[in-house]
């Protein structure tokens, strides 16, 4: 994880400032005459990564500490990815950005071995809580293709592409003068090369025995002293990988036509034995059909019953289009597991650390492309283990992002209990066997709540409180319609031809509970939220008909007018192209076109039984108009204390209260423009239509990759901005200038100037850069509520900006955010006794709502620019230019160390934060230079400091701006390395020690060293030392507490083993003792007699 160096600007802004002139005062009103006391500074801000949630993205190899319990992941972009316990989990990043080929643990030692594709191998050291690099090796003339690393070994075996095998000292990562080299290894009568090292390992009971496995098929027995090869087993299959009995008298080689050869090692002639497992076995004694590759295969030993053998791959090639498997055999049983996706590597996890002990496998993990599976060897038919990691964030593309922080206590409990009921059964009763670490100690206590949407409908809810993600409930939104049965009954409407579901924005309320959702096929569906079971007979339906008043709003129709209203049963009925359902639609009814008033998706008519959680109170979808498809909805909002949702697209706003489930508003943008509508204003439907639509921005280039589907959902604000088009079609040219609502929020302000006394308010952004102001008018509370109607005025324009607007709030006279009005939760489906506890538990209205409040600033943020406008006056006191050269792409104002700033992220990579009411420049830092539309669409700030954004399709990276946060990283962050005792090495047995046959030990440190093998040539590679080495470590270190800690764990183990010395030492002295006293026993039974007579 890497601090960055942060520009800090100076409080009182200097001339040579490049944006001192945008933020200077606006006449009349000097900085020095400033009524707020601001407290933010810009000390308060550093920039850092935190932690990175979810499945590594591309993986490519995998190592396990079967000591430490800790399982390491590395990718083809050269990450690694360590995890632990639940909540116990690392990344860091190779700087060449290679692909990780190899992992290999210094088990127990809280070392890790890598090995990349640009032929260097790093040592990286897990005994910090940021990993970092001691020593790397570069080769410069082979090229790297196998690691082996024999446990409580400190010589590390190298092979190469070339065929030869260097050996490198992993303590001071320097190469030993003793090399293998291929020629000397293979036959002298071989005439081709025997090609690439793909395999080494020392036998288990002789380690001065190396098995050499190369790619044409020739194993070699090379006895490491003699330096000669003993024994050479060929096949004509070409190896994969080879596995050892842990008697060292047998090993496995799987081969690329499906077959597995066991050889003993003093038999070199022919195999033992040869096995198809997957091949059709003829009954004329003839070779079995061959099988596609075996690529890996285990070979592991068990005391009590048969050995367990492992492979991946090996299937028949008749099997088009079955999925990978992984195949278990056990005595007379074989096992065939269909994964979800490609394998790329498998470890069979075992009881013992010691490859010349029955190994008592008892867990196999899986690498998948994109899942993560441990599989229980000790239960009958194989079930898996209930991952505690977050690896299932792409388990649908992630189309949508927010995140919360310091939300209501409450909440995380709630939707934790309605999500505990959606966990899947038949996972093994085990406790999940990656369990090294331990968690931080950081005192970060706050709750924290992610939530995605993704491109199959659903939507997840995740607690990020202490620097963790755990999914809490996952929300179906596709269960409101209709599924299509087959490919001949998929609807024609859609107006995206894949992930028809998929969420393009949402809008939660905390406090309130609410939650609103907008999807790709402009539909938007409210939510509420009970802990109680709910059938509903009909699902709530409203249709809205928006259409563009493009080039024609002075001549509106006025035939085409008419009260928006909705009959108390508002249920979908499959509605026809030929019959549209007049009795659901609101607008127009005209049929100029072959579909009229029809919407892209159909709402289920059957009873729909909700489970505790969110569930479904309104659905809206707008519907087509003359032919033409709706355009996707770009901003989106919902207030609980008004009852109202309002939601925004390229044609206008429409608003609708949910409680009457009637719409209330439907105009186009350029109507906001008129402030002399009287306070009930009707909605018009504009004569012209508008031209057809072409479909979604990010789908038209014909690419059905998932990656380009997942950029399909996205909102016009955020991700046309990117692309300088602000239209959800391409294919029109008048409508890349068309004004698009980008932005809403509620308040309580002063609708008109000059006015003394704060209204509900809503606040409406555009991509052009104007916020316009709409004055609610809202019936009394109770039943009058649910019987008159909410009415509105248009105010006209308040202030105009530069760019698109981005966000919008509202502060008071000290500074203080007035956030939007809310109802406070209860139980919607409770008894009325309770829901009216619920709603007397409710806070009276918001400060601004009170009398005597004098000013308000209204805060506003634009892809170019911020300004700060005085309330009731309308004046811009003031502005500040954020970007000539680029954009903003995510603005929020949000809270830090007590007071409000805003967050900006542009497309030039800049992270920026400005105070508030001021706009003062307190933060800037190149970050992250936008490199693709994921993050655009997934960054999003939150209170506190923190900050996230999709770096891949399968990974979240949190970070944070707050300088206390960084201060205290080291202690929230999980520890790796834990002190835990080796396990005793194999009894070899009285007979074994007296007769030999044990394991065979060998001074490699005699073989190796400099001294018996000379020098390595300086040519062949280069030792670079890393930023984690010795002199790097000092300036790295986690400071005094982890040096404390250091020497604690080495007095402790100092101390236990000086105990152990110490028994030992009173254990001979007594033995010595015994031997005496008997000596002496014996002197005196036979001091008096003679010779012969003994």
């Amino acid at each position: 994880m890497k601090k960055f160096n942060i520009r800090k600007v100076l409080d009182g802004l200097t001339a040579a400032s490049s944006s001192s002139a945008a933020a200077a005062a606006q006449p009349g009103t000097p900085r020095e005459n400033d009524v707020v006391q601001e407290t933010l500074q810009s000390e308060h801000f550093q920039l850092c990564k935190t932690v990175r949630h979810g499945f590594p993205h591309q993986p490519s190899s995998m190592a396990f500490d079967p000591v430490q319990k800790i399982l390491a992941i590395g990718t083809q972009t050269g990450a690694l990815r360590l995890f632990g316990r639940a909540g116990v989990e690392c990344y860091c990043q190779h700087e060449s950005g290679a692909a990780v080929i190899q992992l290999q643990f210094l088990i127990n030692e809280g070392a890790l071995v890598s090995a990349l594709a640009d032929d260097s191998v790093h040592l990286w050291n897990l005994r910090q809580k940021i990993p970092a690099i001691l020593h790397s090796l570069k080769f410069n003339r082979e090229r790297i293709t196998y690691c082996h690393l024999p446990f409580q070994s400190k010589w590390l075996y190298i092979g190469t592409e070339r065929g030869n095998i260097h050996i490198v000292n992993v303590e001071s990562f320097t190469l030993s003068g003793y090399v293998i080299m291929w020629n000397k290894a293979i036959e002298l009568s071989t005439k081709t090369h025997p090609g690439p090292v793909v395999h080494i390992s020392d036998n288990p009971m002789d380690e001065g025995k190396l098995l050499i496995g190369f790619e044409c098929g020739v194993v070699v027995l090379w006895d490491l002293k003699c330096k000669k090869a003993d024994c050479r087993y060929n096949y004509d299959e070409a190896i994969h990988s080879v596995a050892w009995h842990h008697e060292g008298k047998q090993f496995v080689c799987s081969h690329s036509d499906g077959t597995l050869t066991t050889w003993n090692i003093r038999v070199p002639a022919k195999p033992a034995q040869i096995l198809t497992p997957h091949g059709k076995q003829p009954k004329d004694g003839k070779k079995p059909e061959p099988c596609k590759p075996i690529l890996k295969v285990e070979y592991k030993t068990t005391r009590a019953g048969d050995p367990f053998m492992v492979l991946s791959g090996g299937l028949s090639y008749d099997t088009v289009g079955r999925r990978a498997c992984l195949t278990v055999m056990h005595g007379k049983s074989t096992a065939v597991l269909e994964m979800d996706y490609p394998i790329v590597d498998f470890l069979t996890l075992c009881e013992t650390p010691y490859p010349n002990d029955f190994q008592e496998p008892y867990a196999v993990v899986v690498l998948l492309e994109k899942d993560l599976v441990v599989i229980d060897l000790g239960q009958i038919g194989y079930p898996i283990f209930e991952s505690p990691y977050p690896l299932s964030i792409h388990e649908s593309p992630v189309t949508c992002c927010e995140y919360v922080a310091d939300c209501p206590a409450e909440i995380i409990p709630a939707l934790y209990s309605v999500g505990s009921r959606q966990k899947r059964q038949g996972y093994s009763k085990k406790e999940w066997p990656v369990s090294g670490g331990n968690w931080g100690q950081g005192n970060q206590s706050y709750p924290e709540i992610i939530i995605t949407g993704h491109a199959d409908g659903s939507i997840k809810f995740w607690d990020a409180s202490a620097l963790m993600l755990q999914v809490l409930y996952k929300l179906k939104t596709v269960k409101v319609f209709e599924r299509a049965r087959g490919k001949e009954e998929k609807p024609n409407t859609d107006i995206v031809d894949e992930d028809p579901f998929a969420i393009q924005t949402l809008f939660w309320c905390p406090e309130s509970r609410m939650l609103c959702v907008a999807g790709v096929s402009a539909h938007v569906i409210v939510y509420r939220f009970s802990k109680q079971e709910l059938t509903t007979d009909v699902v709530q339906l409203l249709e809205v008909r928006m259409q563009c008043d493009f080039n024609d709003v002075d001549s509106p129709d006025p035939g085409g007018e008419q009260t928006p209203t909705l009959p108390t049963s508002a249920a979908s009925c499959s509605p026809q192209e030929t019959e549209p359902p007049n009795q659901l639609s609101i607008g127009s009814n005209s049929s100029e076109g072959p579909r009229d008033n029809i919407p892209c998706l159909q709402v289920r008519s059957s009873p729909l039984k909700q489970s505790p959680g969110y569930q479904v109170e309104l659905v809206i979808q707008l519907v087509w108009v003359s032919g033409e498809p709706p355009q996707q909805i770009t901003s989106l909002a919902v207030n609980s204390s008004y009852g109202l949702v309002v939601f925004g697209n390229s044609n206008g706003l429409a608003v609708v209260d949910y409680l009457q489930k009637t719409l209330l508003l439907n105009m186009g943008t350029s109507e906001l423009y008129s402030p002399s509508d009287p306070c009930q204003r009707q909605p018009r439907s504009p004569r012209k239509p508008r031209q057809p639509s072409g479909g979604l921005c990010d789908s038209n280039d014909g690419s059905n990759n998932s990656e380009d589907r997942c950029k399909s959902p996205t909102s016009d604000a955020k991700d046309n901005a990117f692309s300088r088009s602000r239209s959800s079609s391409v294919t029109s040219i008048d409508r890349e200038s068309r004004e698009t609502i980008s932005s809403f929020y509620f308040c309580e302000s002063f609708p008109r100037k000059s006015e003394s006394l704060v209204s509900p308010c809503l606040l409406v952004g555009t991509t052009q850069g104007s916020v316009m102001m709409l004055a609610l008018c809202l019936p009394p509370g109770g039943d009058q509520r649910l019987q008159q109607p909410v009415s509105f005025s248009s105010c006209g324009t308040l202030v105009r900006l530069k760019g698109g607007i981005l966000t919008m709030a509202l502060l008071d006279a000290t500074g203080t955010l007035l956030p939007p009005s809310y109802e406070q939760w209860y139980d919607p489906n409770a008894s009325d006794e309770e829901k009216e506890k619920g709603r007397r538990r409710r806070p009276a209205s918001p400060p601004s709502s009170q009398e005597g409040q004098d000013t308000q600033f209204t805060v506003l943020c634009s892809e170019k620019q911020a300004k700060v406008v005085a309330m009731p006056s309308h004046t811009c006191i003031y502005k500040h230019n954020i970007t000539e050269t680029s954009f903003v792409l995510r603005a929020d104002v949000v809270q830090m160390a007590g007071a409000y700033c805003i967050a900006c992220f542009c497309a030039n990579g800049h992270i920026m934060t400005l105070s508030l009411p001021s706009l003062r420049p307190l933060l800037d830092v190149n970050y992250l230079p936008l490199t693709d539309m994921r993050i655009a669409r997934t960054f999003c700030f939150s209170n506190l400091g923190q900050a996230l954004y999709l770096t891949s399709p399968t990974e979240i990276q949190r970070i944070t701006y707050s300088q206390e946060t960084c201060d205290n990283l080291q202690e929230m962050l999980s520890e790796l390395f834990t002190p835990v005792e080796t396990p005793e090495a194999p009894n070899r047995g009285f007979f074994k020690g007296l007769f030999g046959g044990g394991a065979q030990s060998l001074d490699r440190e005699d073989l190796f060293g400099e001294t018996t093998a000379g020098k390595a040539s300086r040519s062949l590679a280069q030792h670079i030392p890393g930023p984690g080495s010795m002199e790097g470590m000092k300036g790295a270190a986690s400071g005094v507490v982890g040096d404390l800690a250091r020497a604690r764990i080495a007095l402790d183990e100092r101390g236990q083993k000086l105990g152990e010395l110490e028994e030992r030492t009173a254990a001979m002295m007594a033995s010595a003792e015994s031997f005496s006293k008997h000596a002496h026993d014996m002197m005196l039974k036979y001091k008096d007699k003679k010779w012969y007579q003994l």
